[in-house]
């Protein structure tokens, strides 16, 4: 039963941002809205991480086979894919990379913020 109740927060937030994306008229995904709302949660303490603790680790256990599909995907429409491929390894190789740079930008400025970050 504990597992179920676990499941039902998860899916609570998952719904909730399913309903932001429907009442906001922005280009984001609703699992997005959903996973801000459950860290907004969180941080907050309006929910606490024993609540879904258990549950949360087993899916990402199988985090895995929630792949299968998209790779089966893939495979199916590799002749679209394969004749923009260097498009798609440039966008992703240049979108690496300001995700790289932004992550490092965001910790600098908050350890600087803390008062955590002595090497400048």
């Amino acid at each position: 039963m504990k597992y179920i109740c676990q499941l039902l927060y998860i899916l609570l937030f998952s719904f909730a941002g399913e309903a932001l994306q429907v009442l906001i008229p922005l280009p984001i995904p609703a699992a997005i809205y959903g996973m801000v709302l459950l860290l907004i949660a969180l941080s907050t303490g309006l929910l606490k991480s024993e609540y879904i603790a258990d549950t949360a680790r087993f899916l990402i256990a199988i985090m895995p086979v929630l792949f299968v599909v998209p790779v089966v995907n893939i495979l199916r429409h590799w002749g679209v894919i394969a004749s923009r491929l260097g498009a798609i390894i440039v966008i992703v190789a240049a979108s690496t990379f300001v995700v790289f740079a932004v992550s490092g930008l965001v910790t600098k400025w908050y350890l600087r913020k803390k008062g955590g970050d002595h090497n400048g």
